[in-house]
């Protein structure tokens, strides 16, 4: 129950403050679409360290932040090479999105299966 309220409560935070935020330009929403992928990924990373449980604040920090940069600095790059090397940040982030989400769900899928075996 509080992990519904939780939710509903970070939707109509995130709807509020969305309305106050500035809109980015469109010569950085590349960066910034490139940033939140790879922090995405720190992020999906660190929840299946949790569920392995050897989670390290310090590793997931400096992932999130150096992933989001260097994702950035890649995309500047890029751009002023004239080559789209911000796709193959965006292939290889969101395919480790994938196997992260897809071992997310084997866990609980797990865990859903052996609790129901028990009853």
């Amino acid at each position: 129950m509080i992990v519904i309220i939780a939710i509903i409560l970070g939707c109509i935070i995130g709807a509020i403050i969305g309305n106050f935020a500035p809109i980015i330009s469109y010569t950085y929403s590349v960066y910034l679409a490139i940033g939140i992928i790879a922090a995405l990924d720190s992020v999906f990373g660190g929840v299946v360290s949790s569920l392995k449980k050897n989670f390290d604040l310090g590793i997931f920090l400096s992932g999130f932040f150096g992933n989001a940069i260097l994702a950035m600095l890649l995309t500047y790059l890029g751009q002023r090479l004239n080559v789209d090397i911000y796709l193959v940040s965006i292939f290889v982030f969101v395919s480790r999105m994938f196997n992260n989400l897809g071992f997310i769900r084997r866990h609980y899928l797990d865990k859903f299966r052996k609790k129901t075996a028990k009853e």
